[in-house]
């Protein structure tokens, strides 16, 4: 397979391997080495001529793998220090360390004996956002490898996991070659490196994710995998991959399927039922990174920030918040929170708050140093106190907003009953109407039985953010409201415990807007 365009990327900087958990080094324990290298003997029954392990850090895998009895044996450090100890504990003639960096040259081009190659290990689990905010000045550069467009590569979506870049070099390297490359690393790394192996038409027999405890063997609390992928001299490829539990590795305990595209957490056509293109463009909130200003409560008539000093400011631009943990009721439209937007679309200039709104302003210049402070460099360049996800959709009159953080997707239709459009966070995603009718029933719509199980069948839970805007926008409306009857609608209201409140002529007229494709990016 020819590298893609898209996988590179420039890796710099010793840092990363310093030792420091904060740069996502997790060095592997010796007995937990040795157990993954026993498995991959006796239950995979690999028999390498040669193994390499890249970012091999003090060596732990390396050391493991001698069980295999391969003729030679490669681990790339950058680390000097690191260098020194493997050698010192590997004393071993078809031993050899490497004190480089090992995107400054081809591993796949020390070997001699090619017979059957592992590539093995676990690299840094951190992204390059993450480095970024501790300060450090050995990046990988932050470029868009997976070709992301427009605003989703401005704000982040582009911001990439170091191990899952490595581990997808490893793969263009060691492509159409009988390779077995296990690396320990995110679950949700694992899943997209299967995405990418379709999505590039890579050549593999099997891609298998084998969970473990990361509390017991690192002691973080992040869900986590061995991952093993068989790659291939011949044009083969697997539309599976299946999911073990590494301590019970003798069956499958479930699948992720690759089609069209996308990746379904259970294999089956009834996953498929309502997935599609969304008629309605799920927006991202606003995102600020500055909280202890922008972020006001009102107490006694009068705004607080989170500092807890009066904030004495005009109220034109001070609008209801509702953060993901508000998000509890389906219908929701009074506040306690509050937020400051300083701009009606990116890149508006924000000088004229200095003579409309002259005790904003003044409030917004003594916090100036906070505002200089953000890590992210979005806001280089940009306008005083800028901001990002504003646009017109966020000054919308009703919004149907779930946050992208909890298991159990609740949906909320949002509106104030001062007639002030209502501003959700950047955790939360959200879609807008013009009108209460239209907006309650999509949130019906939404919160059904059978949405939300679809829902949950692709996305997956064990993610930071199960719902996210990729997520979201596989909602198909048109099938949704050709599919669900206005008594599931109104068992929605009865199980939340609303009013009864939907109607025929409302839902029908829901459906006529679909239908005549007048909903679509609102």
């Amino acid at each position: 397979m020819r590298e893609s365009l898209h996988w590179k990327i420039t890796y710099k900087g010793s840092s990363i391997m310093s030792g420091k958990r904060e740069y996502g080094d997790y060095q592997t324990p010796i007995d937990f080495a040795e157990k993954v290298c026993l498995y991959l003997k006796n239950v995979r029954h690999i028999q390498p001529s040669a193994v390499v392990e890249p970012t091999c850090g003090v060596g732990n895998f390396l050391k493991s793998s001698l069980i295999f009895g391969a003729n030679e044996y490669y681990g790339i450090e950058i680390n000097p220090e690191y260098c020194s100890l493997c050698k010192e504990d590997l004393n071993n003639k078809k031993v050899k360390i490497l004190q480089a960096d090992y995107f400054s040259f081809s591993s796949r081009a020390l070997i001699q004996d090619s017979r059957q190659i592992l590539v093995i290990g676990n690299p840094p689990w951190v992204t390059n956002s993450a480095l970024s905010a501790l300060g450090s000045d050995n990046l990988p550069s932050k470029v868009n490898f997976k070709g992301l467009r427009g605003i989703d590569a401005i704000t982040g979506s582009s911001n990439f996991d170091i191990c899952e870049y490595i581990i997808l070099r490893l793969i263009s390297e060691y492509s159409r070659s009988n390779t077995v490359i296990s690396m320990l690393c995110k679950t949700t790394v694992a899943r997209n490196v299967f995405k990418e192996l379709k999505r590039n038409h890579v050549c593999f027999s099997s891609c298998d994710i084998l969970e473990f405890n990361a509390e017991k063997v690192f002691g973080i609390n992040v869900s986590a995998c061995v991952l093993i992928i068989q790659l291939s001299e011949n044009i083969v490829s697997s539309d599976v991959c299946n999911i073990f539990d590494f301590e019970n590795a003798e069956r499958v305990k479930s699948k992720l399927e690759y089609s069209n595209g996308h990746l379904y957490s259970n294999s089956g056509n009834h996953t498929k039922t309502f997935d599609g293109i969304c008629c309605f463009e799920w927006r991202q909130g606003i995102k600020h990174d500055c909280s202890t200003v922008m972020e006001l409560t009102l107490q006694n008539d009068t705004y607080h920030n989170r500092q807890n000093e009066p904030v004495l400011i005009e109220d034109e631009i001070v609008f209801p918040l509702v953060k993901s943990s508000m998000l509890k009721a389906p219908v929701i439209h009074s506040f306690s929170k509050f937020v400051i937007v300083t701009q009606k679309k990116i890149h508006e200039d924000t000088e004229h708050i200095k003579l409309e709104l002259p005790k904003t302003w003044k409030y917004l210049k003594d916090h100036i140093d906070l505002f200089e402070k953000r890590k992210s460099s979005i806001y280089h360049g940009m306008p005083s106190f800028s901001m990002f996800g504003v646009g017109d959709y966020a000054y919308s009159k009703y919004k149907v907003a779930v946050s992208g953080f909890y298991k159990k997707p609740l949906f909320s239709v949002l509106y104030s009953d001062n007639h002030k459009p209502v501003m959700v966070d950047d955790t939360c995603y959200y879609i807008s109407f013009d009108d209460y009718g239209t907006a309650y029933v999509a949130m019906l719509l939404l919160n059904s039985e059978r949405v939300r199980s679809f829902l949950t069948n692709i996305a997956f839970l064990d993610a930071k953010r199960p719902y996210t805007k990729k997520v979201l926008e596989r909602l198909d409306f048109c099938k949704i409201a050709n599919s669900l009857t206005i008594e599931e609608l109104r068992q929605v209201e009865n199980e939340y415990r609303l009013s009864p409140f939907v109607t025929e002529p409302m839902y029908e007229r829901f459906q006529s807007l679909l239908k005549m494709g007048q909903m679509r990016f609102l």
